[in-house]
């Protein structure tokens, strides 16, 4: 096929070898069947922003960094170098995502490289080493349903251990490759503990699997995995290993005001007390 102008940079620099084929268009980026050395590759190139459907919502973007003091005022202001940097940045953020969610055992296609926008990265291929379907593409026994479910789960609870949430997780980013299922498209990837969404996020994210997988297997309806895996994470009592129950009710104990009134008193007169001292002793 006629090489895309995007990937003509990645042919020149040696990195790419040929293009094979399109492998689909979707609403943030094009993605590429193409060949590197002699191994088959994906090469997914990011859409201008103003081509994408995918906004970069502020929701997403809270609690991530830049360094560059200039960069942030630049992408704070809107300006054209600005938004010029925010949309590096997005890009930037599934790369960093890539290699810091499959240094920690999560299943997301491994990235090799990244250059102009285009992303260099794993092909996940199905048993016969074709292109993997995506998840929405299935039909499925209860029994599958089931073991999908629960292998996803965990990857869930993998990448929150690691700090991070999904963000957009669904059925039509799961991949079914030869050894499972994999999770693509993570630009849109939230720090769960600088984004202020986080939670709602992921049970969001935990909400999309139960209700797909809950068509063929009608007892992960009432599972609450999302709830439950946030309140252990922010007790610091999630790992890697944990046995969810799926199981989860809220705190509806009324607060104590009583007590938070004593506390928030004895706090004034100590502090008060501190104040008096420090006046007789000349320091104020």
């Amino acid at each position: 096929m006629k090489t895309p102008k995007r990937l003509e940079p990645l042919i020149d620099s040696g990195l790419v070898h040929e293009v094979i084929r399109s492998l689909k268009s979707g609403k943030e980026a094009s993605v590429y069947v193409v060949r590197c050395d002699n191994e088959l590759c994906c090469a997914k190139v990011y859409k201008e922003a103003d081509q994408r459907s995918f906004r970069q919502s502020v929701l997403y973007q809270e609690g991530r960094k830049v360094r560059n003091s200039r960069r942030a005022r630049a992408m704070e202001k809107g300006s054209r170098y600005g938004r010029q940097e925010q949309e590096s940045a997005w890009q930037n953020a599934e790369v960093t995502a890539l290699f810091r969610l499959a240094a920690a055992g999560v299943r997301v296609p491994r990235p090799y490289n990244f250059l102009d926008g285009v992303l260099l990265m794993e092909m996940i291929v199905d048993a016969d080493g074709r292109p993997a379907p995506r998840l929405n593409d299935l039909v499925m026994t209860a029994e599958q349903a089931i073991t999908f479910h629960t292998f996803l789960i965990s990857q869930i609870v993998l990448m929150l251990c690691d700090g991070l949430v999904h963000g957009d997780l669904s059925e039509y980013n799961v991949l079914i490759g030869s050894d499972g299922p994999v999770i693509i498209d993570l630009p849109q990837a939230v720090d769960a503990a600088g984004n202020n969404h986080a939670r709602r996020m992921l049970e969001r994210d935990v909400n999309n699997m139960k209700t797909y997988f809950g068509q063929f297997a009608p007892e992960l309806l009432s599972t609450n995995y999302g709830s439950e895996m946030w309140k252990l994470y922010e007790s610091g009592e999630l790992t890697t290993d944990i046995k969810l129950t799926g199981i989860f009710e809220d705190d509806t104990q009324p607060a104590d005001l009583l007590s938070v009134m004593q506390e928030i008193e004895s706090a004034r007169e100590e502090n008060e007390a501190k104040r008096r001292y420090l006046e007789s002793i000349g320091a104020l």
